[in-house]
């Protein structure tokens, strides 16, 4: 078992806007776009170095939440995998995905074809969901949502590596020798989860001086669970949008400065925002952070 995330630098990645338009972060010229953009985003992703993009992961919003949460969150799957054709470097990560509203061999297919389709770019982020309604909604038991976390990556971990699972075979298979599981979450629980299950471990909303101790809770729990010997890749968001250029208020190395705080406390990669009021503003600002910015990530 190895890491997917190239030793010493630190990798960065950022999660698709337009896919997901929640009223707290979604930007007005997201409102009115579609594939389109999405599609120059992720190729912009692909030539700027970006170690992955992601999609999100909820099936329907409740009315009582739509004020808040909105309703336009694409399909994980189909975004990922029409992103998939549009790309050729750039890893597709569902961040994250909630095994609990399928069943486990529905995740199995859809992430094999994915990597399959994408010559082994994929990665499965999991976690366990938070809305309640919608959990309900699926017919899904809301209180066992951690229980069934549990369950699913085991079984889905035997389904991405064998094609004969319980008497039952599924092809294709992945391209990769091993597909990834990185799990989210930033409780306590959920540290402990990707510390025994996870390949990776993708905190949601961790603050920054919190990382320290989130990370030897997490080093701490693998080696409890007998895996201390194995690689694990760690993320964060950095909560803070950068912004850059003429426009902009940051300089590239204060940016860079920021980011490499996190590698010092064992992270190896990082989710990062951008501020923008437009599409070519965004494509600006990946292409300023990957001429001006990266290089500085990478020569650590």
């Amino acid at each position: 078992m190895t890491s997917i995330v190239p030793p010493g630098a630190l990798a960065y990645g950022m999660q698709l806007p337009v896919q997901a338009q929640s009223e707290l972060f979604v930007a007005d010229w997201e409102r009115t776009s579609g594939p389109d953009e999405l599609v120059a985003i992720a190729q912009k992703a692909d030539e700027t170095g970006f170690f992955y993009v992601a999609v999100c992961d909820h099936v329907a919003i409740p009315d009582a939440l739509a004020p808040k949460m909105g309703t336009t969150w694409y399909d994980t799957i189909a975004t990922l995998g029409f992103l998939a054709s549009a790309t050729t470097r750039v890893r597709l990560l569902s961040h994250v995905w909630v095994p609990a509203y399928r069943h486990w061999r529905q995740t199995v297919k859809s992430f094999t074809t994915l990597d399959h389709l994408s010559k082994g770019r994929a990665v499965l982020g999991v976690g366990a969901g938070h809305v309640e309604a919608e959990f309900g909604e699926l017919g899904v038991d809301f209180a066992a949502r951690g229980r069934l976390l549990d369950e699913a990556i085991a079984r889905v971990r035997a389904g991405l590596d064998s094609e004969f699972v319980d008497g039952f075979g599924a092809k294709p298979r992945p391209s990769q020798a091993r597909v990834p599981i990185w799990v989210g979450g930033s409780s306590p629980a959920a540290v402990r989860r990707a510390a025994r299950l996870g390949d990776g471990w993708l905190p949601q909303g961790t603050p920054k001086d919190q990382m320290p101790a989130s990370i030897e809770l997490l080093r701490s729990a693998r080696e409890s669970a007998g895996r201390g010997d194995d690689p694990i890749d760690i993320g964060t968001i950095h909560m803070d949008f950068i912004s850059l250029g003429p426009s902009g208020t940051q300089k590239a190395d204060e940016v860079a400065e920021a980011l490499l705080a996190f590698r010092d406390m064992g992270v190896n990669h990082v989710q990062i925002r951008f501020r923008a009021a437009s599409l070519d503003e965004l494509l600006d600002q990946m292409d300023r952070f990957g001429a001006e910015v990266a290089p500085s990530l990478s020569a650590g």
